[in-house]
């Protein structure tokens, strides 16, 4: 018989969809060790396999599905499979039903849970597996409790991602992720200001702030300007870090104070994601989004003005139900008009339960793709003059990889995994920052070589 390779205490993660699971997986794994498990580097190696699923669009959702069938069909005699996150919080029946052979289910709203969950995997019976995977679904939200000793950040090489809050305090037409997280909870400051100080004693040299939307932190605990206030304590609390990252603004949130915190703090770095989703108001209307096209520009302006140099990131989402070719047209006249830095475009995705559900889903998809592609195509040639502009300009670059006499790393003007890259004709110290001078653009990156 072949001998069993894996050992029943150790654990294999994967962790799909945005940097919030990444955080959610990191407390998921820190539990696991508190618990007496240990990580292992292969599925082939470990008792309990997860998978931190995706579930806020039908395309994460058949990723999420693809990993764990794929775990499902090459499991070992006494391997067990949890899916934890958003799509088993969502959809926990139809992801049983869709991947056989889920013994848990656990979401991501209790995520904190796994260990309970596991000790009751432990406990089944082989007449019990016939009855299903044990789920651990509770439909109250409990996003933004802090688990002792659980950090909310993870560390991602020389970067890390901390999280200000869980759930969402918007109603947009098109999104799940209310349906999913709940309402918005701001962890306390001093939480959030703990977690900085755990970070910066791991070295790291940036921190990416993440949440649904960060411009919304501390309302709901009676601060006003809360995202203001917390930076400048961060700035005081870890004077260490080189930069501070601020991730999902939301374009009526961007207030003076928020911007003159941004200016005043060199350590803060000028960047700034404002997903704006359209640009005519006809549509920003029943996507329940800010719908004054005017103040946005106006918001724009005050932040160039504030810091000229500062790199503005936004998404677009096209196909929204009733969108028509001239309120299209607006959204590219919009979009060659502001010049943004960074622009990512998504194609409409019809979602059960949202407000926009209600609508009929009347784009063709060929229609969404073809004008996914056309706005693409209006970003890629601003994108390419920003940076050529930039050739012959010094840049400090954070340094993520390198060999074969390159290396690879992000000027402040770039975003963990989103955003373009810089490549240095030299091998470098990986977790450095280290001045570069710009020789040459691409549509995305820039190529330099050391100072």
């Amino acid at each position: 018989m072949k001998s069993v390779r894996h050992k029943s205490r150790h654990f294999y993660l994967i962790s799909l969809g945005c940097p919030k699971n990444l955080v959610d997986s990191a407390g998921l794994a820190t539990l696991l060790e508190q618990a007496g498990y240990t990580a292992a580097q292969a599925p082939d190696e470990a008792g309990l396999l997860i998978v931190n699923t995706c579930g806020f669009i039908e395309p994460a959702r058949e990723e999420s599905r693809t990993v764990l069938r794929e775990l499902a069909l090459a499991r070992k005699p006494g391997q067990q499979i949890v899916a934890a996150g958003c799509y088993s919080q969502r959809f926990p029946r139809e992801l049983a039903e869709a991947v056989p052979g889920i013994d848990g289910l656990i979401g991501t709203r209790r995520w904190m849970d796994i260990s309970a969950l596991v000790e009751r995997l432990q406990e089944r019976r082989p007449q019990d597996v016939e009855q299903g995977p044990v789920c651990h679904v509770p439909e109250t939200p409990a996003v933004g409790q802090d688990v002792p000793g659980v950090p909310c950040a993870t560390v991602q090489g020389a970067s890390a991602y901390l999280k200000l809050a869980d759930g969402c305090p918007r109603s947009c037409a098109f999104c799940a992720i209310p349906l999913i997280k709940g309402r918005a909870v701001s962890r306390r400051p001093e939480a959030a200001l703990a977690d900085a100080v755990w970070l910066a004693g791991r070295g790291v040299r940036e921190i990416v702030l993440i949440a649904q939307d960060t411009t919304s932190y501390g309302r709901d605990l009676g601060m006003r300007e809360g995202l203001a206030e917390l930076l400048g304590q961060l700035v005081a609390a870890v004077p260490q870090v080189d930069w501070l990252r601020l991730m999902y603004a939301y374009p009526d949130r961007v207030t003076e104070r928020l911007i003159e915190t941004l200016a005043r703090h060199p350590q803060i770095l000028p960047y700034l994601d404002l997903p704006l989703q359209h640009a005519h108001p006809d549509v920003l209307r029943p996507m329940r989004r800010p719908a004054d096209v005017e103040r946005v520009r106006r918001t724009i302006e005050r932040l160039r003005a504030a810091m000229p140099e500062i790199a503005i990131r936004t998404t677009f989402l096209v196909g929204f139900p009733g969108e028509s070719e001239a309120e299209f047209q607006a959204l590219l006249d919009f979009v060659a008009e502001m010049e943004f830095d960074r622009v990512g475009v998504f194609t409409y995705s019809h979602e059960a339960g949202t407000p926009a559900a209600r609508l009929a889903d009347d784009v063709p998809a060929e229609v969404k793709e073809e004008r996914r592609a056309r706005l693409m195509g209006v970003q890629q040639p601003i994108s390419l003059a920003k940076n050529r502009a930039l050739v012959g300009q010094m840049l400090d670059v954070l340094i993520e990889g390198q060999g074969d006499g390159v290396s690879v790393g992000r000027s402040y003007r770039d975003a963990p995994e989103i955003d373009g890259l810089v490549l240095v004709q030299a091998e470098l110290p990986v977790g450095e920052i280290v001045p570069v001078r710009i020789t040459a653009a691409l549509e995305y990156d820039l190529v330099g070589e050391p100072v």
